[in-house]
């Protein structure tokens, strides 16, 4: 598949008030193509506390393989894993979801976990689940 079957793909990651946003901006940087802005947005957590949510929307062709690229890094069981679990990583709306290790990512590696999520608009025709999920299983053959 010569082509990038996605729309788009959303990376997010909060940034506790323990954290520092610099760190996790790194940790998000693994994903994401060199220079890429990554959107800053505040909150505040249930007792008050300061969460600042990091985001970035990759919607080029080169971007997004940068993205699936660096999904490639998975160690081969999460790799595995992320095959054998496609119908229940992605929706009914042909979105595809991964969580992975913040920590690691920070590190530089790649591995399944909490802290950064990411969602991929999955294209399909018909715009059905099955459909979504053979282009991801196509695309993800390709790594």
């Amino acid at each position: 598949m010569a082509s990038i079957p996605l729309h788009y793909v959303d990376i997010r990651a909060f940034c506790y008030v323990t954290e520092d946003d610099k760190r996790v901006e790194d940790a998000l940087r693994l994903f994401l193509p060199e220079e890429f802005e990554i959107q800053r947005a505040k909150s505040d957590g249930h007792y008050g506390d300061r969460i600042l949510v990091l985001s970035a929307r990759v919607e080029s062709a080169s971007g997004m393989r940068a993205v699936i690229d660096a999904l490639g890094d998975l160690a081969d069981e999460d790799f595995s894993r992320v095959v054998d679990e496609l119908d229940e990583r992605v929706t009914e709306n042909c979105e595809l979801f991964l969580t992975l290790d913040k920590q690691a990512a920070f590190n530089g590696r790649v591995e399944l976990g909490d802290g950064i999520t990411v969602r991929g608009k999955v294209e399909a025709y018909p715009a059905k689940k099955e459909s979504a999920v053979e282009n991801v299983e196509e695309l993800l053959s390709e790594l």
